[in-house]
């Protein structure tokens, strides 16, 4: 009995546990898509962190070292001037400070760089329409921050508007038709032609809006070498527009208007194309089939068609439940609350005696 007892148990206790993994099993398969989507959020959350480890365990030592120096440099200051107290070298200081953040300098090489002329105002307009917005330069007053932000409010869907029109049309004619003839001239995958496509386009991207103007902002800002040239070209055509490094900010610089509106249609055309990138790398199959795993799946047709079956029939019940409380309601308004008996002449009893018979009936019959 035992032996038997034990075997039941043990039998009893694997089909508990297929059970278990059959509908865990199930419940993952049908919201795969969830999972999927919880893990992105994992992932980015740590690609976050990872990003704020490496930036403070590689700029927080430079950092440390910059403070020591000004320290050391402002200390050898005021030995040198003991006339000038700490008090006022601060002020003044704050005073340069706070200049500097809206784009102007004490120093007498910045002084005829003028910030409000019309190519700087055309270039800050670019900035500010693209949302990049570099921060060397920022309206003082109080007028012209209420137009900044009316401007932006109004220009920068229009942008939108605008670059979105510009990029479809380049689509059709960069992306879509060369795709489609190679793989129909030639009989090759559509899929395989436009992943090849895709990488010759970056490539050429790359080479005429990265290293090419790199070469040229190398030779033509006197501090800036190629890697910091690279740098500003990804970190404006990607719209970050960290403002570290802005060309045309040099003292005499040469061709200065002409300069500034050639980085005006540069920063613009680049922009284009990068969104002509982003968009043909995204209309790639393999990439599709990626975002689709993290979307939530649309309502098949059955789905739809439940739904409103559901949502008829609880209608249709409430609808009848309704009907049926108002016609008790109409039954018993006609049934009287108290029967009166009414006196008649025995002439009338005989003629109403089938209408009495007949009303008993009908009221039995409620």
């Amino acid at each position: 009995m035992t032996s038997i007892s034990t075997c039941r148990f043990k039998n009893s206790w694997k089909m508990l546990q297929s059970l278990t993994s059959n509908s865990c099993v199930r419940l993952i398969e049908s919201h795969k898509s969830t999972w999927y989507f919880l893990f992105l959020v994992l992932g980015y959350i740590l690609y976050l962190i990872f990003g704020a480890v490496v930036f403070s365990s590689v700029e927080l030592p430079y950092e440390d070292l910059l403070r020591q120096e000004l320290r050391t440099i402002k200390k050898q200051f005021l030995q040198e001037n003991e006339c000038l107290s700490e008090e006022r070298l601060e002020e003044f200081l704050e005073k340069a400070l706070e200049a500097s953040n809206y784009g102007v300098s004490i120093l007498n090489n910045a002084s005829a760089n003028w910030n409000w002329d019309f190519t700087s105002s055309l270039f800050f307009a670019s900035t500010v329409l693209s949302t990049t917005g570099y921060g060397h330069t920022a309206p003082l007053s109080d007028g012209g921050k209420a137009f900044c932000i009316v401007y932006s409010v109004i220009g920068i869907p229009f942008t939108l508007l605008f670059l979105t029109a510009v990029v479809q049309r380049i689509m059709v004619f960069s992306t879509r038709r060369p795709v489609m003839y190679v793989s129909t001239r030639w009989g090759l995958s559509k899929p395989l032609v436009a992943v090849v496509h895709a990488t010759l386009l970056a490539i050429l991207a790359a080479s005429c809006f990265f290293l090419i103007p790199a070469a040229i902002f190398s030779s033509l800002e006197e501090n800036w070498n190629f890697l910091e040239s690279i740098y500003f070209c990804f970190i404006s055509l990607s719209t970050i527009g960290l403002g570290d490094y802005v060309p045309g900010e040099s003292f005499n610089q040469r061709f200065r208007q002409l300069y500034k509106v050639g980085i005006t249609v540069y920063l613009l055309l680049g922009l284009v194309v990068m969104l002509v990138v982003l968009e043909t790398f995204c209309e790639l199959q393999q990439l599709k089939t990626l975002r689709k795993m993290f979307y939530l799946k649309k309502e098949k047709p059955q789905d739809r068609l439940a739904i409103m079956e559901h949502d008829h029939l609880s209608f249709t019940s409430v609808s009848h439940q309704t009907n049926s409380t108002s016609l008790k309601e109409d039954k018993t308004k006609d049934v009287p609350f108290v029967s009166v008996p009414v006196l008649a002449s025995p002439g009338e009893q005989e003629r109403g005696r089938p209408q009495a018979v007949y009303a008993a009936r009908r009221n039995a019959a409620i």
